[in-house]
């Protein structure tokens, strides 16, 4: 292996070790979850508003496409709003539990988005994914509020992530993220009067971040949300998918990992969390490999076809 392919390698465990460290800040910033991803949003969104400048570069779209970004960014938004919730109504643990159903629900939900047939080892992985759930329950009864919305943090992450992959057929990646972080600070903004309403209390919205949350917010927002995305595209010219896939999915072992490191007996669960936690985690580590294993299958089949 060359010193590049190595450096290759080392720079996306760093982009996966930096989206696991996510959750983290939801934790260390102290305002509530809907003004956390107003202000990752705000800040991501002028971070590659003002290179965008520096470069010169033209992001315009047709409305008809626009429309579609700003929707998936939209996604994102509620996506985002679950997962800092479910780190503040739960643990960072918890929460990562749950996202990491994400690549499961990618596997059922593109198929059907494209019309094409689903397969047999997604279905048997997906039932795989729903017992290590069921334990979790079973152990962590008091967490399943966080559980629950980890989860549908996770479907809307396989949502938005089935609708980036036809959207980068057509624009640039970059383009894609700018407007979609557009979209989910409108998002934020506009669910901002529900929220008041039916969840934030006599505190009401907390727009005004103490100053170490700003230090917080940049990092999420620059180094999280801009920096992590930039490199993971920059990796795709040069390592393949299956490799890529693979790697990002022990971002929730590296975060859970770090939750117990930086916060110690605030993120210990009972044994019974970890057994469901490694039952989820071996399925979707076990998904690229099935899937790697059945293309290779069909290839052969063509082959001998021809």
């Amino acid at each position: 292996m060359t010193g590049t392919a190595v450096k290759d390698y080392l720079m996306l465990h760093l982009t996966v070790l930096i989206w696991g460290f996510t959750a983290i800040l939801g934790l260390l910033i102290v305002i509530p979850a809907v003004e956390i991803v107003f202000y990752r949003t705000l800040l991501a969104s002028l971070i590659l508003g003002v290179l965008f400048l520096i470069q010169g570069r033209k992001v315009r779209l047709p409305w008809k496409e626009l429309a579609k970004v700003l929707g998936t960014g939209m996604l994102i938004g509620l996506h985002w709003i679950l997962f800092f919730g479910a780190v503040r109504v739960s643990t960072a643990s918890v929460c990562l539990a749950g996202v990491a159903t994400c690549s499961l629900w990618t596997a059922f939900i593109e198929p059907w988005v494209n019309k094409t047939n689903i397969k047999w080892y997604e279905v048997m992985l997906g039932i795989v994914v729903l017992v290590g759930l069921y334990v979790i329950f079973r152990f962590e009864v008091d967490h399943w509020k966080g559980l629950a919305m980890a989860v549908g943090a996770a479907f809307l992450g396989a949502c938005f992530t089935v609708s980036n992959g036809q959207l980068t057929k057509k624009h640039a990646a970059y383009v894609i993220t700018f407007y979609e972080m557009i979209g989910a600070c409108l998002f934020s903004l506009l669910f901002m009067p529900i929220y008041v309403k039916l969840w934030a209390g006599e505190e009401g919205l907390q727009l005004v971040p103490a100053p170490m949350d700003w230090f917080w917010l940049l990092l999420l927002g620059g180094v999280c949300t801009v920096y992590a995305f930039s490199v993971s595209v920059e990796l795709m010219r040069r390592l393949s998918v299956f490799v890529i896939n693979l790697t990002v999915n022990l971002e929730p072992v590296y975060g859970i990992v770090l939750a117990v490191l930086i916060f110690g007996e605030q993120e210990k669960m009972t044994p019974g969390f970890y057994m469901g936690a490694l039952i989820i985690l071996a399925s979707v580590i076990m998904y690229p490999v099935f899937n790697f294993l059945y293309k290779r299958k069909k290839n052969k089949q063509l082959l001998r076809m021809q």
